[in-house]
């Protein structure tokens, strides 16, 4: 038996929900900008993500390397001058800023991950009123078709992305970045790089 069309309609909007609640998304929740610092064009920047899983830092680094360079902005990957992938030292990190001659470092780390949920209402169209009678009241019930509510649940990443100042060791934009449901990673990383790219244009701090 066909279903009616406004089951068909408590389906689709369920359905619409759940994928809207997975959507691949990067917003800046909060950022701040220095108001002590000297806006000054950075030569050369190196991009560090901070990642456990070295795949995801490389592909991070790189995809923000290719945007600032089309930015305008000359930038490098951290990676091609610290191989290593947990945590180095100061000096370490300093040398290899030396060595790739940047006087701007982007900086990201996740800060925490947060469990979602969202709920999208029952639907229980009404009767017509022409449903009455034996035969009315038993096709009143396949109209009537009830969807009970549906319970979704996605994981929301909280990170951080900052710009700093080497030759001053100035800290010149901190910006918090909430990311849902990054199913595609390389898709997420993307937009999270044009979010950050945006941020820091709209405060004159990447001027080419």
């Amino acid at each position: 038996m066909p279903l009616p069309p406004l089951r068909i309609f408590a389906l689709a909007m369920a359905v619409a929900l759940g994928l809207t609640a997975c959507a691949v998304s990067s917003k800046i929740v909060n950022q701040w900008v220095n108001p002590d610092y000297a806006s000054t064009r950075l030569r050369k920047i190196m991009v560090i993500g901070v990642s456990t899983q070295p795949s995801i830092r490389r592909t991070f680094e790189d995809e923000f390397v290719k945007q600032l360079k089309a930015a305008s902005m000359e930038a490098v990957a951290s990676y091609l001058y610290i191989s290593e992938d947990g945590q180095v030292d100061e000096g370490r990190l300093q040398d290899a800023v030396k060595q790739a001659n940047a006087d701007g470092v982007i900086i990201t780390r996740l800060v925490r991950v947060e469990k979602k949920t969202d709920v999208s209402p029952g639907f229980y169209p009404l009767a017509p009123a022409f449903s009455y009678g034996f035969y009315g009241g038993y096709s009143a019930a396949w109209y009537g078709y009830y969807e009970p509510p549906r319970v979704y649940q996605y994981d929301v990443y909280i990170s951080e992305t900052s710009l700093y100042h080497m030759p001053k060791n100035q800290l010149v934009w901190s910006g918090a970045v909430e990311t849902t449901a990054p199913h595609d990673m390389d898709k997420e990383i993307e937009v999270y790089v044009v979010t950050v790219i945006d941020a820091l244009k709209s405060k004159n701090l990447l001027a080419a």
